[in-house]
């Protein structure tokens, strides 16, 4: 694959954003409970973010396909700017819950940018591509939750500042560094059509696209209960503090960049990417499963390598099926249901967490995790019996 500098524009974008989320995530449940927050609040913050993004990203995406990648993701990073710089100055817990509706509102970055990368990638290279934004997730959370945590413990505000100045900064290289990919279209009706019901409607009843989008949701389901409330997690079976959080999710980060930014184009071309998905599942499972009995700290950080392994690797694959199986005009539109699905478990996902952190063991958070990954695995196996037995049909 033919690195482009267009690749590492996008990079350092998705970088930048990224660690702006990241400086903020181990200490804004410990916000939160300064204000008094139960472990279902917070898991209701957090949903509040993703309840408006899943309105919002198929529009942007929409808009992206119209309008130009670069002038909406110029938009997108100004709405997660004022977001953050709202929770600086948060005094009460309605103003962190004003934060994340910003922020959801137009935040849609990772739509816009992964329709960007489509745009200048070959169909053969679109899930080496998309591992693009695993690096930036790994590289933003190599530093980002490590400087947060530390950061938090001369105040939370200070932290909430930062990221505003990196959401910044990333507004400045998309204007000055990123060329445009689409060529504006003269019109569009900005009317209840551009919602996504009814691409829903379209891309779900798609024999090709929709056994792909649920198991990308079962993923992203199951990752999302896991990671929006690990710090509760943490703090409830082990003790950790926001510091600790930082540190945990700081290894996340560099085995997300091992994986997604030496590693995957390599297990591409060695195990393919079908028997990749099946070993990101199995592997996610696995340390789900085992973190039910997790009890001292280097047994977490064995769980913590197996889920961040399966997810390295998984993601990417399955975002690549989705977009190689639509049409190269309707790219941002394909991408943004794709994100509207990570929206919808990010909407249930954290209240879930914080409601079986509340009222059962901390374990059983990883325990439900497991069994929805595991339903994404036998929708793959079932997936592939029916491709071989539509392939030996055409043979016969």
């Amino acid at each position: 694959m033919k690195v482009k500098k267009e690749y590492l524009v996008i990079l350092t974008i998705l970088i930048t954003e990224v660690l702006g989320f990241s400086l903020i995530l181990p200490f804004l449940p410990f916000y939160a409970q300064e204000f008094g927050a139960t472990p279902l609040e917070i898991g209701l913050i957090l949903t509040s973010f993703s309840f408006f993004q899943f309105f919002s990203a198929p529009i942007m995406g929409r808009l992206s396909d119209h309008y130009g990648r670069k002038p909406l993701l110029i938009i997108s990073q100004f709405s997660t700017f004022i977001g953050f710089l709202i929770l600086g100055f948060a005094n009460a817990l309605w103003m962190i819950f004003l934060s994340r509706i910003v922020d959801g509102l137009f935040g849609s970055n990772f739509t816009i940018a992964q329709a960007y990368l489509s745009d200048i990638s070959s169909k053969e290279d679109r899930s080496k591509v998309f591992g693009l934004s695993g690096v930036a997730f790994g590289l933003g959370f190599l530093v980002g939750p490590a400087i947060g945590g530390f950061l938090s413990a001369f105040g939370f505000s200070l932290p909430s500042f930062l990221a505003a100045a990196v959401s910044a900064i990333s507004m400045l290289i998309i204007f000055f560094f990123l060329p445009e990919t689409i060529k504006r279209k003269k019109e569009i009706k900005l009317d209840i059509k551009i919602f996504h019901f009814n691409d829903f409607r379209k891309y779900f009843s798609d024999k090709l696209l929709s056994p792909k989008f649920w198991q990308f949701f079962t993923y992203v389901f199951a990752h999302t209960l896991w990671v929006s409330t690990s710090a509760l997690y943490a703090q409830a079976q082990l003790g950790f503090t926001a510091i600790d959080v930082g540190l945990f999710l700081t290894y996340v980060g560099l085995i997300s960049v091992i994986i997604r930014g030496i590693l995957l184009s390599k297990l591409i071309d060695l195990f393919g990417e079908k028997n990749l998905q099946y070993m990101g599942a199995i592997s996610i499972i696995v340390g789900m499963v085992a973190s039910a009995f997790v009890a001292e700290a280097w047994m977490f950080y064995i769980i913590i390598t197996f889920f961040s392994f399966g997810s390295g690797v998984l993601r990417p694959v399955l975002q690549g099926t989705i977009s190689r199986g639509a049409p190269q005009e309707e790219q941002g539109s394909v991408l943004g249901i794709t994100n509207s699905l990570g929206s919808i478990s990010q909407i249930f996902g954290p209240v879930l967490g914080g409601f079986l952190i509340n009222y059962f063991i901390p374990g059983s958070l990883g325990l439900v995790a497991a069994f929805i990954m595991s339903l994404g695995l036998v929708m793959m196996f079932r997936e592939e019996i029916k491709n071989n037995e539509y392939k030996h049909e055409i043979a016969f």
